[in-house]
């Protein structure tokens, strides 16, 4: 299963419209809680001027784009991990993604209603990071029971390191903190990773602001950025009404004018998808000739055998040896031969770590 962003909020925070612009699949937009109820998943473009540069160097039969997924998921209201609203079903589907954008309401419209009256991104962030901080608390409190005679007794090494860890992430819950907030080192993380915790998830704090704040935000994004400074997240300020004009429009050339006169160089919604891309721990490496030029998508860190892997598994489980061009090289010298000429093209084995933009060819025998 392809890794996945869930945009998560109150109702009517703007959920839905920002989905519409990043995807071709229409999420229902409406002025009333509730509207989106079923978990709407879009497969998204990533943008990547690396790949437009290949193509335009070796003039490709095909050029193909990596994508991610992005799940629109129906709005949460106080009493959700008691099951209010559509808490549970909202609950799950947020355990099923990955990482989450959190999507806070941060301009004012008397036509648009708020579900709590007035509009304070602050409060908002503190109604879902309850929910889900209680859920998580529910789920920790639960592994205790079960673990705590078996780390108690002192014969399962195991058990007592997952408890002691627990123990902190209930400290931490009970003090209204996210699970991300308890700093854990690899070996941590094995032991407890199965807990999936929801507030554990990496998360993007997107800004939602009126198209006069799109350049340098606002009061209300000024009150998000001091709220979130000691938690491990990421902003970003977007405003998804404009994102929805930009998207009306009928040529890259009338786009690129109206975020011009915005003071903008690029997009909000391409900015949140490569926003969306690095909180998902993704890199890409590329294959290009003249048949084609592709992105292909890997988790960082990843040895050369596994990035092979994404391709064919053939081609992991047969993997000799990688060729790696760097892409600045290919870049300045044209071609792969102007590379293999000079002395460009390295040959790495099994344990090389790809880096993020390498042009890649795989040796492999099955």
């Amino acid at each position: 299963m392809a890794l996945q962003c869930g945009i998560v909020g109150l109702p009517n925070v703007g959920k839905s419209t920002l989905f519409n612009c990043l995807s071709n699949a229409k999420a229902q937009s409406a002025n009333f809680p509730f509207c989106t109820i079923e978990p709407n998943v879009g497969v998204i473009t990533v943008p990547d001027e690396r790949l437009i540069k290949l193509a335009e160097i070796d003039k490709p039969k095909r050029v193909i784009p990596t994508t991610i997924e992005i799940v629109d998921i129906a709005g949460l209201v106080k009493g959700a991990s008691k099951g209010e609203g559509l808490g549970n079903k909202f609950l799950a589907n947020i355990r099923n993604t990955n990482a989450i954008i959190h999507v806070l309401r941060c301009f004012e419209d008397g036509n648009i209603t708020h579900v709590d009256g007035s509009v304070d991104p602050v409060r908002d962030k503190g109604v879902i990071d309850t929910e889900l901080q209680l859920k998580d608390l529910e789920t920790v409190e639960n592994r205790i029971a079960k673990v705590a005679k078996q780390a108690q007794t002192g014969g399962d090494k195991i058990a007592k390191r997952q408890y002691d860890i627990l123990i902190r992430y209930k400290e931490a819950l009970e003090q209204g903190l996210s699970a991300r907030t308890v700093e854990l080192d690899k070996e941590e993380r094995k032991v407890v990773q199965d807990l999936n915790l929801l507030t554990d998830k990496p998360v993007l704090y997107l800004c939602n602001v009126d198209e006069k704040s799109a350049v340098s935000g606002n009061k209300y994004t000024e009150a998000v950025a001091e709220a979130i400074k000691d938690e491990n997240a990421e902003m970003l300020i977007v405003a998804a009404a404009t994102e929805a004009d930009i998207a009306e429009l009928e040529s890259y050339e009338e786009r690129q004018m109206f975020l011009e006169d915005m003071g903008l160089t690029e997009s909000g919604v391409s900015r949140l998808i490569k926003a969306a891309y690095k909180l998902l721990n993704l890199e890409t490496f590329f294959t290009t000739g003249a048949d084609e030029s592709r992105a292909w998508t890997y988790v960082r860190g990843a040895k050369a055998p596994q990035a092979a892997g994404t391709i064919h598994t053939d081609f992991e489980k047969g993997f000799i040896r990688a060729e790696v061009i760097k892409y600045d090289d290919y870049v300045a010298l044209g071609s792969e031969k102007a590379c293999r000429d000079v002395g460009k093209i390295g040959i790495e084995g099994k344990e090389y770590i790809v880096q993020d933009g390498d042009i890649m060819h795989f040796l492999f025998n099955v």
